[in-house]
């Protein structure tokens, strides 16, 4: 793979990478891209409620539309580019957050009470850890996302979580990719995106000392 990789909001701690769930995501019957291979995605925990997801989207990059390198910060409307995104609830509750992570390094939070009914989170200390790096055929990007900072999240919570991207092609077209799709138009915020199971943190970090 060509190109450096780049870590972005580095933060040192120690990593306990726990069991991890990888999956691929699906294109939207009514988005398909000849240029796109597919895109696939992985989380697992890392280190006490730090959970770490990676996407890794194959094809023919040259003709997509992938935002350069930027100064790390927190930005909206990320998803009207190329965007990778992550929504975590916990299992049997109608609220639940939303994660945007950049190619460009720039992210986005928000918080939601039930479905699309939500506030952007300005909190600078949600800022992930951000690691890209791309090439002609592959683009990789890893997000490691600080839940203990989300005081409705604690740490014994089976969570559920709905993978998704965004991906811009060079004319401009947008094609949605997710675990599940519900029937009809694209929506990630729909109850059946949310189609991955986690086991709590707790658990994750009991199994990791056996």
């Amino acid at each position: 793979m060509n190109g450096p990789r780049i870590n972005i909001n580095y933060q040192p701690r120690n990593k306990m990478p726990s069991k991890t769930y990888a999956v691929e995501l699906k294109c939207h019957p009514e988005s398909k891209n000849p240029a796109m291979r597919g895109i696939e995605a992985s989380v697992c925990w890392a280190g006490s409620q730090a959970l770490d997801v990676n996407y890794i989207l194959t094809g023919d990059l040259t003709q997509l539309r992938v935002p350069p390198l930027r100064p790390p910060r927190r930005a909206d409307r990320l998803w009207q580019h190329t965007c990778f995104e992550a929504f975590v609830s916990v299992k049997g509750k109608t609220e639940y957050y939303e994660f945007n992570f950049s190619p460009s390094g720039e992210w986005a939070a928000y918080s939601f009470q039930r479905y699309r009914a939500g506030t952007p989170l300005e909190d600078h200390t949600l800022a992930p850890e951000i690691t890209v790096r791309n090439g002609a055929d592959r683009l990789d990007l890893d997000a490691t996302v600080r839940l203990d900072r989300l005081p409705s999240i604690p740490p014994d919570a089976w969570l559920q979580l709905a993978l998704c991207a965004v991906i811009e092609d060079q004319s401009g077209n947008f094609f949605y990719w997710a675990l599940s799709h519900p029937p009809g138009k694209p929506d990630f915020h729909h109850p059946d995106s949310f189609a991955l199971n986690l086991e709590p943190a707790t658990a994750a970090s009991a199994n990791n000392h056996r």
